[in-house]
C-alpha cells in the first residue's frame, strides 16, 4: 500500500487525543456534507423549474417554425405541400396565418394577434389541452378560442350570442382614405373556448380557422404567414432544416423552439449559472474549515512527522499524507452529502412534501449531470484546499 495514503487513512478514521481538533474536523466534514447536499438539491430544483417553465412553450410553440425571409407572407404550392407530407423527416405540419389586429367586444378593445390555424394544428401541439373552459374551434365555422388575459380585459365570455367579438384590420393598398369605415376589414367571431398557458401567451393570441383568417386579411388560399413543424422521431433540427431548404428552395426563415424562446432560455441558463456560482462560493467558504482542520492536525502530529522526517521520509511524502487525508474527507463528505440530496429529491418527487399550491408540488428533477457537477465541484475544490493545507509541511516546521 502507498505509505502516505496508509498514514492518511489512519488519520482520517481515527480520533485525535486533542478533542478540539476532533470538533474542528467534524465541523469541516459536516460543512462539506451540507454544502454538497444543498448544491445538489438546488440544481435539481432549478432543473424542475426549467422543465416546468419550458412545458408552457411546448404547448404553444412547435419544434420548428418557418417564416417568410422577406415580407409577412409566402406561398406554398401543392407540390411543396405534397413533399412535406411524404418527407420522412417531418411527423406533422400545420399552416398558419397570423396578424396583429384590433379586437372589439362590448365597448372594450384590445390589440393582439389573430392566428388562423388548420385542422392539423390540433394534432401538432398540446394547445387544446390547455383549455380550461369551452371547446376547441370547429372547421368551417366563425368560432374562436381566446386567451384568459384577453378574456379578462374584454370581459368576454363564451357562447354569448348577443355580443360578437369584432376584429378590425387595415385594408392593404395605397392612396388616400375618403371614408374611414372602409379603411378596415371587419370579421366577427364567436368565442367558444378560453385557454390558459401563461400571462404572455394568454394576452397575445386569438385562434380561428385559417380560411376565415385568409379571407379576412385578403390572402389567397395558398398564402400563409408561417408553417409549424413537428420533427419525426430521432431527427435533429439541423436535418429537418436541411430537408426544408431543399423543398422550399431556401426561401424560408427557420426558427427552432429554442430560438422562438431565446430570451426565456437565456434567462433560465443565466439563473442556473448564477445559483451554481453562489453555492460554489458557499462550498469554498465551507472548505476553509477543512484547511483549518488539516493545519491543526499537522501541528498536532508535528512530533510524529519529525520522527518520519528524521528516518528519511521525503517532505513530499509527508505533504502527500495530508493531501490524501483532505481528499478522503472531501470524497466521503461529498458522497454522503450528494446521497442525502438524492434522497431529498426522491422523497419530493415521490411524496410531494413541499407544495406551491394545494394541487401543484414544487418541481424537482433528478438528473445524472447534476450529480456529476456536484461531485466534480466538491472534489476539485476539496483537493485544492487539501493542497493548500499540506503545503504547510516543510523543513521549517521541524
Amino acid at each position: 500500500m502507498n505509505f502516505p495514503f496508509y498514514i492518511a487513512k489512519r488519520y482520517a478514521i481515527s480520533f485525535s487525543k486533542n478533542s478540539s481538533i476532533n470538533i474542528i474536523t467534524g465541523i469541516a466534514s459536516l460543512g462539506i456534507i451540507a454544502s454538497a447536499m444543498a448544491l445538489f438539491v438546488v440544481l435539481s430544483v432549478f432543473s424542475g423549474l426549467r422543465d416546468f417553465s419550458l412545458s408552457f412553450t411546448s404547448a404553444s410553440d412547435p419544434d420548428l417554425k418557418m417564416e417568410a425571409k422577406s415580407g409577412k407572407s409566402f406561398y406554398i404550392s401543392k407540390q411543396e405541400e405534397s413533399q412535406l407530407k411524404n418527407s420522412k423527416f417531418i411527423a406533422k405540419f400545420s399552416k398558419v396565418v397570423e396578424e396583429r389586429v384590433l379586437f372589439y367586444y362590448n365597448n372594450k378593445e384590445h390589440v393582439a394577434y389573430i392566428k388562423g390555424v388548420d385542422s392539423s394544428f390540433f394534432k401538432l401541439n398540446a394547445f387544446s389541452t390547455r383549455l380550461y373552459v369551452g371547446d376547441w374551434i370547429e372547421t368551417e365555422s366563425n368560432q374562436a378560442v381566446v386567451g384568459s388575459e384577453i378574456s379578462r380585459k374584454l370581459s368576454l365570455g363564451i357562447f354569448d350570442f348577443n355580443n360578437a367579438l369584432e376584429v378590425y384590420s387595415p385594408k392593404p393598398g395605397k392612396g388616400t382614405i375618403d371614408n374611414p369605415a372602409e379603411a378596415f376589414n371587419l370579421l366577427t367571431l364567436q368565442p367558444v373556448g378560453i385557454y390558459n398557458i401563461n400571462e404572455e401567451i394568454d394576452n397575445k393570441y386569438v385562434f380561428c380557422n385559417i380560411d376565415l383568417a385568409q379571407r379576412f386579411l385578403q390572402y389567397k388560399k395558398n398564402q400563409v404567414t408561417s408553417i409549424e413543424f413537428e420533427r419525426a422521431a430521432n431527427i435533429s433540427d439541423e436535418e429537418v432544416i436541411f430537408e426544408l431548404n431543399k423543398i422550399f428552395k431556401n426561401k424560408g426563415l427557420f426558427k427552432t423552439r429554442m430560438q422562438l424562446n431565446d430570451a426565456l432560455y437565456k434567462m433560465l441558463n443565466t439563473e442556473n449559472i448564477a445559483v451554481y456560482l453562489i453555492f460554489t462560493l458557499v462550498i469554498i467558504i465551507a472548505l476553509f474549515n477543512l484547511i483549518g482542520a488539516l493545519i491543526m492536525i499537522i501541528l498536532d502530529k508535528k512530533s510524529n512527522l519529525k520522527t518520519l522526517f528524521n528516518i528519511g521520509t521525503p517532505i513530499k511524502n509527508l505533504r502527500a499524507i495530508f493531501l490524501y487525508q483532505g481528499a478522503l474527507l472531501t470524497i466521503i463528505g461529498g458522497t454522503i452529502g450528494t446521497s442525502l440530496g438524492i434522497l431529498i429529491v426522491y422523497i419530493q418527487q415521490k411524496h410531494e412534501i413541499i407544495m406551491i399550491t394545494p394541487t401543484l408540488a414544487y418541481p424537482v428533477i433528478f438528473e445524472l449531470k447534476n450529480v456529476l457537477i456536484v461531485l466534480v465541484t466538491i472534489f476539485t475544490l476539496g483537493l485544492l484546499a487539501s493542497w493548500i493545507a499540506s503545503s504547510r509541511v516543510s523543513k521549517k516546521l521541524f
